[in-house]
């Protein structure tokens, strides 16, 4: 038995998100229609993480336990021959046969882009969140900082999470403006059931005048989801890159 890691993109748009859904398309499914096409036996194939209906990737990781014995470069090129347009698998590696996609991550970083204009970019439609009022991002990068450091993110998480700990640490937050458009990076151990969601809304929302400036440690340390912001919507967020131990 080998343990291939892939490391794929995709547009999320079209997709009810990474995991299988009974009655909906997904990432996964989609890509183990390919690997059994590729393979002749259906793999199964173990994600880095689960990502929302609509949400992105720009690295994507995942493991796959197979007998076959078609060298790396084979299974990039007849993969992507199978895949549809929106995903795409950069690159297969072999490794060890306990690493997990999941369990083996050490962090992740996420990238949720704005469009900050009162005329939509129709380039970037159901990648980006249209958002017309002014954002002053050197003020929100300042905001931002409060979010760093470990701490009980129980008021950034959604309802409907099982996680047994809401403890997270978060490395870094960067609000950057380029052009007309809006980056916010956030780097972090872990993540929370639609986080950075709900971090990228509450900044919004001190924007808005919905919630005061400097208060996000307040927010925080409430450990109530009714105190942060609104979730901001999934087209916006992208998975950007994980991370794993650099012998992998």
């Amino acid at each position: 038995m080998r343990n291939l890691l892939l490391t794929i993109r995709y547009l999320g748009t079209a997709y009810s998100g990474w995991q299988v859904q009974e009655n909906a398309p997904s990432v996964q499914q989609t890509l183990q229609d390919a690997v059994e096409k590729l393979f002749t036996v259906r793999e199964n194939i173990v994600g880095c993480s689960r990502t929302d209906a609509g949400v992105h990737a720009n690295m994507y990781c995942c493991n796959i336990r197979t007998q076959s014995l078609l060298p790396c470069e084979t299974v990039v090129k007849g993969l992507n021959a199978y895949l549809p347009s929106d995903i795409a698998v950069v690159s297969c590696q072999e490794v060890d046969y306990d690493f997990h996609a999941r369990y083996s991550c050490e962090g992740k970083e996420y990238v949720y882009l704005i469009h900050n204009s009162q005329i939509r970019d129709p380039f970037l439609e159901n990648r980006c969140w249209n958002y017309k009022k002014h954002i002053d991002a050197d003020f929100l990068n300042k905001q931002a900082q409060s979010f760093c450091g470990e701490h009980d993110f129980k008021a950034f998480c959604s309802a409907g999470s099982s996680v047994q700990s809401t403890v997270r640490t978060v490395k870094s937050f960067k609000v950057e403006r380029s052009g007309d458009n809006i980056i916010m990076s956030v780097q972090a151990n872990g993540f929370l059931y639609n986080m950075v969601r709900i971090m990228v809304g509450t900044l919004t929302d001190i924007i808005m005048g919905r919630i005061a400036p400097d208060t996000i440690e307040s927010i925080i340390e409430s450990c109530d989801r009714t105190n942060a912001g609104i979730t901001a919507p999934a087209q916006g967020l992208y998975l950007n890159k994980v991370f794993y131990k650099s012998n992998t």
